[in-house]
């Protein structure tokens, strides 16, 4: 197919990709100011002639094969089951994340775990060279003759090297710094970003070559480019920019062969990422038994249940307007609870300091914590212990009536996997709940229809 070519100038904003063909100065789309750049760009005009012979024929869905090894497996755990269970082949994959939060690290290790299983890897280094990046490396630790190495820029010279190696696995390090050619693009501009991702999409499904891209990050944590780049990619996933302690939290954000429902936790270490299985335990460290103002409940993260202390302390208030302070969840929201507390349950709560406490960091949306926070205020107030074998989820509404919540099935299995005794939910999730997970179960459901109960 023979196309006749033009140039014609574009205008694209840094922060979001917005396009116009003139120059703005508010991006309509961000509300970005003095963010929009000139970019040449070509296009094609007048379909001259059509080659038939080199048109490909649709197929139906009979005649298609399928390969049942069509994921490779990295033996990282947490990873393989974010992206689905194993890097597809012939996917592009989008890594991205704030610096040092170890984005680079994560994937050396997947390349080393690759390689170690017989697959061959071309690892292009645009951010250091090869002694750098060597010296990275041996931390991790021995990477055997299956994995390569390019430290390269220049899309026009990376190609001709990927299809002569013809790898399973090609990691780019990073997308911003690679252009189309040698003669002096600007890398990271939106035009080479785009263009460079273009190639490497199409090589990727002609050859089946799979391919993990590190993508920066703008100032308000979105990948940098333009949000083309997002739906060129197969899977998108983020290191959360606000670490738990120690922990690195990487999420899915889009996947075209799998849930984008899911987190994965990593702990940085010596050696690297160290992935770890039972994220529900790191929260729990250091609880206090048989102390007031302590409750235990559970919340769906990306489809992982993630169990969290919710602490509270209710003191008599030496100001004429009482302090009300929470950390990890919405204050408004607590707000809302204090209300339901003294309405609903004749309790007054104007004289008192009211501090709440998600412990570990996180910062929960979840309203099933509800339950647990007027549990924990309560034990305060009333300088009552709750039972540290007892879980409490639920929604909480302005009448005081627990509300249904989602996944109860996996709160419920993880909760007696664990080792608690009961777990306190709505009445109206008990018909929610599948009868095999009541039966291997070994915890105590029991329904709440309101708080004041």
């Amino acid at each position: 197919m023979a196309k006749k070519q033009k140039s014609e100038t574009i205008y694209f904003c840094n922060e979001c990709g917005y396009e116009s063909v003139k120059w703005l100065g508010q991006c309509p789309a961000c509300k970005s100011w003095n963010s929009f750049v000139e970019q040449k760009i070509s296009t094609a005009d007048n379909i001259t002639q059509v080659d038939y012979e080199n048109i490909k024929q649709p197929l139906s869905l009979n005649d298609i094969k399928s390969d049942d090894t069509y994921r490779l497996k990295t033996g990282i755990t947490e990873f393989d089951n974010l992206i689905g269970g194993g890097i597809v082949k012939g996917s592009l994959i989008l890594l991205g994340g704030s610096p040092g939060i170890g984005k680079s690290t994560l994937v050396l290790q997947v390349s080393k775990a690759i390689s170690d299983a017989g697959h061959s890897v071309l690892y292009v280094s645009g951010e250091e060279n090869l002694s750098q990046l060597k010296h990275r490396a041996e931390r991790i630790g021995e990477f055997n003759d299956n994995i390569k190495f390019l430290d390269e820029t220049a899309l026009s010279k990376i190609v001709p090297v990927l299809l002569k190696e013809k790898p399973e696995l090609l990691i780019i390090d990073s997308i911003q710094t690679i252009t189309e050619n040698d003669t002096g693009s600007i890398a990271g501009s939106i035009s080479e970003i785009k263009n460079c991702s273009q190639i490497l999409f199409r090589i990727a499904k002609e050859n089946m070559i799979s391919i993990i891209m590190i993508g920066h990050i703008t100032k308000d944590g979105a990948v940098a480019g333009p949000k083309i780049l997002e739906h060129i990619v197969d899977t998108v996933l983020y290191f959360e920019d606000d670490k738990v302690k120690q922990y690195n939290l990487l999420r899915c954000y889009k996947n075209r062969f799998g849930s984008n429902k899911e987190l994965a936790v990593f702990e940085m270490t010596q050696s690297g990422l160290k992935e770890v299985k039972n994220p529900s335990m790191i929260f729990l460290e250091g609880k206090p038994d048989d102390t007031s103002g302590c409750a235990i409940t559970c919340s769906i993260d990306s489809n992982k249940p993630i169990f969290l202390e919710v602490q509270a302390l209710v003191t008599k208030s030496s100001f004429s307007i009482p302090r009300r302070t929470v950390n990890g969840s919405d204050f408004n929201r607590l707000n809302i609870l204090i209300a339901i507390i003294e309405k609903r349950m004749k309790i007054s709560l104007s004289e008192y300091d009211v501090y709440v406490n998600i412990t570990g960091g996180l910062k929960i949306k979840d309203t099933s914590i509800d339950y647990a926070i007027i549990m924990a205020i309560l034990s305060s107030y009333r300088n009552i212990a709750l039972s540290s074998e007892s879980v409490y989820c639920g929604e909480v509404g302005l009448a005081g009536e627990l509300r249904s919540i989602s996944s109860i099935d996996i709160r419920i299995k993880e909760a007696s996997r664990l080792g608690y005794k009961k777990i306190f939910i709505p009445s109206v999730a008990l018909d929610n709940i599948d009868s095999s997970v009541r039966e291997n179960s070994k915890i105590e459901i029991i329904g709440i229809n309101n708080v004041v109960s």
